[in-house]
């Protein structure tokens, strides 16, 4: 099936050729549906954007009432938003409607998806890609620019390349959370509001300073989980702080690496799930 090895042997290229255009056969479908009704996709993009401005907003609103949050300014917290938000919103974009997995193990329409000669993820991405949430990527990209800008960041090419890197990294990060708790579907499906906890609410909590945050809870999500290193330790590194809970200076510039085990992680989540799947027969 798709999921076994290709080769590089001309027959193989042309598998993958193959694959590739299959892919980009459902994205110009998708295009075209989501854009056929151009004003309804233009109030979907201008919607999409509040869950972003929401999260923002609640920021500004806490350093309405505060001078400091967690020993941060607003201008160094912003950091952290910024980053958060736009890699949320790209991860959201490219592979958050990987949930609807649970709709398809349910209604059996999963089968229809293991018999195309494509793998089964990218299916399942480009089939119903939320092209409208296109609106918070931009408006995600924007808050960490003028959060960048306004942070006043002694720049060097390291900190440039890590304000590339860290917001790469994190999209990684979350969307091996979207994949991983959609993988549960396969053993549990009723597993959405599990799955939530983990993907909506680690957007929360990477949203602040983890010195906010105590005791077991930030043991478990800030280390455990590896949320801190999505936007608080890149930002102490581009900010040029020292780490308020004591871990050494190098990790804010290795934060963005976590996404790769995450990454490599939820692949395998999700490659046992799909071998664990059993046809619904109808």
């Amino acid at each position: 099936m798709a999921e076994g090895r290709t080769s590089t042997s001309p027959a193989g290229r042309d598998i993958v050729g193959g694959a590739l255009t299959g892919y980009l056969a459902l994205l110009r479908a998708q295009g075209r549906s989501q854009a056929s009704y151009r004003t309804s996709f233009v109030v979907d993009l201008v919607g999409n954007v509040g869950a972003t401005v929401f999260d923002v907003a609640t920021v500004l609103v806490l350093f309405g009432v505060t001078g400091g949050l967690g020993g941060f300014t607003l201008r160094e917290a912003m950091v952290m938003v910024g980053i958060s938000s736009c890699a949320f919103a790209a991860a959201d974009l490219a592979v958050g409607n990987v949930e609807r997995v649970r709709g398809y193990v349910r209604s059996g329409l999963l089968d229809a998806v293991l018999v195309r000669p494509l793998r089964a993820l990218p299916q399942l991405l480009l089939m119903d890609l939320p092209l409208r949430k296109l609106s918070r990527v931009l408006f995600g990209l924007a808050v960490l620019l003028v959060s960048l800008g306004a942070a006043r960041i002694a720049w060097t090419p390291a900190r440039v390349l890590l304000a590339v890197l860290a917001p790469l990294g994190a999209a990684g990060f979350f969307g091996s959370i979207f994949v991983a708790s959609a993988s549960v579907a396969f053993w549990w499906i009723d597993s959405g509001e599990v799955g939530n906890a983990f993907t909506y609410g680690g957007r929360d909590f990477t949203a602040y300073p983890a010195t906010v945050y105590s005791g077991w809870f930030r043991a478990v999500f800030a280390y455990g989980l590896g949320f801190a290193f999505v936007a608080y330790y890149p930002a102490l590194a581009l900010l040029g702080r020292a780490d308020p809970l004591g871990l050494p200076p190098w990790v804010g510039w290795a934060a963005p690496g976590v996404a790769t085990p995450a990454v490599a992680a939820a692949a395998a989540a999700w490659r046992t799930g799909i071998r664990h799947y059993r046809s619904t027969g109808s």
